[in-house]
């Protein structure tokens, strides 16, 4: 199976309110650049890419996480980052059920790290 054949099935797999948001995150995640391609990685977890990693998902019993591997070095002024927050590097946004998203906000984080893959790509 090809990677978008693999979130799909993720998908598919809940169909719950947890399939039902990572869908929807990952269409917004598609929406934000043409560039951005999906993969498959670490036996199960959808990848978002464009110029290197932009963010993981994952489907967990009580929530639907997104990862974003350099989310530490992106500015949050949203602070939608609420997970991962004491390390390094990694920022997460942990996702439950009653939650509002804000789109507009979580558009600018892609945006900022695809800004950010594309500045170290560039050196």
């Amino acid at each position: 199976m090809n990677p978008t054949e693999e979130i799909d099935n993720l998908i598919a797999k809940h169909p719950d309110w947890r399939g039902a948001r990572l869908a929807s995150l990952r269409a917004l995640i598609l929406d934000v650049d043409p560039g951005i391609i999906e993969t498959w990685k670490w036996m199960g977890s959808p990848v978002w890419e464009r110029d290197g990693i932009l963010c993981v998902g994952n489907i967990f019993k009580n929530k639907v996480k997104l990862v974003f591997m350099d989310g530490a070095a992106l500015s949050d002024p949203h602070t939608l980052f609420n997970a991962e927050l004491a390390g390094n590097t990694r920022r997460g946004i942990d996702f439950f059920e009653a939650d509002i998203t804000d789109d507009s906000a979580l558009r600018a984080l892609i945006r900022a790290a695809i800004s950010h893959n594309q500045a170290r790509v560039k050196k």
